[in-house]
């Protein structure tokens, strides 16, 4: 194993350097150089001013332009999630390049996304710079009306942040306390009677200009498009911020996410993309048992962010928190026909999980600005450590057949058999560099690398035989340059190299090598000048190798290689006066280059290799009828395949998206519809005997009041 840095060595240090040094502020006279101040100057983790962000500290840990950003960076911003009135992460990632949202289909517990062709949602996912890794069926998930934005950062970034996936990540940003009283309410209701109370308070604390708080809430229960699944949520997220001078600030927030739904239909290839002898099975139809099926999470979260500036050349940071995480989750789900292949009785599998995780993080930055001649550097060093710990239990057994027409229940006992009792734990300490070059104003170089430190361990109580305790090393590397011009356009050219660990040994009992991805990227930006707009369009060849595969036996063979070649664009703009838009498209080709022969060739499962969407939403400005909106969008997804021979295709779809909305003093109302045109389609299959039906049409009212 790695050594395990002492969390109280790592989380104080710089908390206790920089604490002195503001206590020496307070007891001397400040004295500030003189600051020119842009007119409302976006900020990487504040609001977005409509539908275009100008910033970001994604792609860089650094407060930077994305225009200077040599990577493909989207944001999605408050106003754009309000608009389309997404409830959950990956609906307000619908109309973003290079994501595919809801991969899984309509699954109301967990969030599921590809990013460039690469499931994402284990080792991509982010909160505030800090990685919420998830591994078995331990998995988070965040509230999306407690976010400020939604950066989809794509390609490989474990320069920055370590083991992470190849294709890209989602970093969320939460709201954030408010200089300015802010009290909102909101509630809503679909048609499915789901229906949801919220408020969001902050503000400052008292008469000193010191103390700032933020109280974010949501309460939602109600039915879904399946029978008997309900998706019921309660969420408290308070923060408070001290600011003791213009130069320092500490951010202390938490929150608490409890989710009550059900197990996720699985349905077979024959009687979902085509047609069974008796038709299709039909999407309100639950195949579970509704007295024992339950998915229970309780989550927590907690922690600070902390910044302080001694001068204008250097600036620290520490982001710590910590998580906790407790699943339950029973259900029966299909495994494929009993007796006829085409038959009416769906076979099912009695899965029983219990997992339990605690995960600390903690990232220490030291950045620096200063010159070199011609040159302007924005140096960061940088500091993190993770310690990852799941206790594991999973248990299956047969379970009873369903009939698919005519479905009687029946209570089932959870199976008392289990097939894996795990305790994991996983160690990460990292360092990395990074020196961001401007050269005569125009042209920026970003140079990257790090170092990584991991360590595995896992106890397994069932085959001892099978417990493995070992260490892996890796090292990442990015480079980045992008030149911009006066009428802003900035083209850009980056490579970058990842990596990932991977649990697991090979037959002859040493653990697997990390994952490795590199890509190869070159693409133009443009931000005119006339009109608050920004465009892109990126050409890259992405690698993941390393990843695990089975041999015809089931046996793990890692010696896997799939290739991601792509082309994505990317629109947003405020045209005129009201009126935005949003398109994006991406178009890939992903083969599989490495793996068993069977496989070499082909596509992996469940990845189209087309997304294409746009969204225009236009609000009168003046007259009798100022504040009423319309939006509108459409957005299509390619074919993929159901199987590893791709001999089972899934057929494309599209689906359009409406909505109006009326604003008049405090008072915000809103209809909006997803899959208008209530299509039934399958969103993905992971195999022949598991397809997952996608959201049908979904309409919600929703009012909202701001004072």
């Amino acid at each position: 194993m790695s050594p395990r840095i002492p969390s109280t060595l790592v989380g104080v240090s710089l908390l206790a350097l920089s604490t002195a040094a503001v206590a020496q502020e307070q007891e001397q006279p400040l004295t500030l150089d003189t600051v020119h101040v842009e007119d409302e100057r976006e900020s990487a983790t504040g609001p977005v001013g409509g539908y275009v962000a100008r910033q970001s500290a994604s792609g860089t840990k650094t407060d930077a332009s994305l225009l200077e950003t040599p990577q493909s960076v989207s944001v999605v911003g408050r106003e754009q999630m309000d608009a389309q009135q997404a409830q959950t992460i990956v609906e307000a990632t619908r109309y973003t390049p290079g994501v595919r949202s809801e991969s899984f289909g309509a699954d109301s517990r967990n969030d599921w996304f590809l990013m460039r062709g690469f499931p994402s949602q284990e080792a991509g996912y982010y909160l505030d710079g800090l990685q919420l890794f998830s591994s078995s069926f331990a998995t988070w998930r965040l509230e999306p009306f407690a976010m400020e934005r939604i950066e989809a950062v794509r390609g490989p970034s474990s320069v920055l942040y370590g083991g992470t996936n190849p294709g890209g990540l989602l970093n969320l940003v939460s709201k954030r306390p408010p200089a300015e009283r802010l009290l909102h309410v909101e509630a809503g209701i679909n048609e499915y009677l789901n229906g949801y109370g919220a408020v969001d308070l902050g503000g400052p604390i008292g008469q000193g200009g010191q103390w700032f708080y933020r109280v974010t809430a949501l309460a939602r229960g109600g039915n879904t498009q399946v029978q008997y699944t309900g998706n019921n949520r309660l969420f408290l997220a308070p923060s408070v911020t001290w600011k003791p001078t213009a130069n320092t600030s500490l951010t202390l927030h938490g929150s608490y996410l409890v989710d009550r739904t059900r197990g996720q239909n699985f349905l077979p290839y024959v009687g979902t993309v085509v047609d069974a002898p008796y038709g299709r099975i039909p999407t309100e139809l639950f195949t579970s048992e509704p007295d024992s099926d339950h998915f229970q999470r309780d989550q927590a979260l907690i922690g600070y962010e902390f910044e302080h500036r001694f001068n204008d050349t250097w600036t620290v940071r520490q982001n710590l928190r910590y998580g906790h995480l407790a699943l339950d989750f029973q259900t029966l789900y299909g495994v494929g026909y009993a007796g006829s292949p085409e038959g009416e009785q769906l076979a099912r599998g009695n899965f029983v999980t219990t997992p339990l995780t605690n995960l600390f993080t903690v990232d220490n930055q030291a950045q620096v600005r200063f010159d070199t001649g011609p040159l302007q550097h924005t140096v960061l060093f940088g500091l993190d450590y993770k310690h990852y710990a799941l206790d594991d239990e999973q248990g299956y057994e047969a379970g009873t057949s369903l009939d698919i027409l005519e479905p009687a229940y029946a209570p089932v006992t959870p199976t008392a058999s289990r097939y894996a009792v795990n305790a994991v734990r996983q160690n990460q300490l990292g360092v990395y560099l990074q020196d961001q070059l401007r050269i005569a104003e125009r042209l920026n170089l970003v140079l990257s690398g790090r170092q990584d430190w991991v360590g595995l361990r896992l106890d397994n109580s069932l085959v001892p035989a099978s417990s493995y305790d070992g260490g892996e090393q890796a090292f990442s590397g990015r480079a980045g340059l992008i030149y911009t011009f006066d009428n802003g356009l900035a083209p850009y050219v980056s490579y970058a190299r990842s990596f990932n660990p991977v649990a697991g040994i090979t037959a002859t009992g040493e653990l697997f090598e990390p994952e490795r991805g590199q890509q190869l990227e070159a693409g133009i930006k443009f931000q005119p000048d006339a009109v608050k707009a920004s465009f892109n369009l990126s050409a890259f060849e992405l690698r993941r190798e390393n990843f695990l595969t089975t041999d015809g036996a089931f046996n793990q063979l890692q010696i896997g290689e799939v290739r991601s070649r792509g082309l994505e664009l990317e629109a947003n703009a405020s045209l005129v006066q009201g009126l935005s838009l949003i398109g994006s498209a991406s178009l890939y080709q992903l083969e599989i280059t490495q793996g068993t022969d069977f496989e070499v060739g082909k596509v992996p499962v469940g990845v189209p290799q087309l997304l294409a969407s746009l969204w225009l939403d236009y609000t009168l400005q003046s007259g009798v009828l100022q504040g009423l909106g319309v939006g509108a969008g459409a957005r299509h997804v390619g074919a993929s395949f159901a199987d590893r021979g791709n001999t089972l295709e899934v057929p494309g779809f599209t689906l359009v998206d409406a909505g109006i909305h009326y604003e008049k003093g405090p008072w915000q109302a809103a209809l909006n519809a997803s899959n208008l045109l209530d299509n039934t389609y399958v969103s993905a299959c992971s195999s022949a005997t598991a397809c997952f039906y996608g959201d049908r049409r979904r309409a919600t009212f929703k009012v909202g009041y701001t004072w």
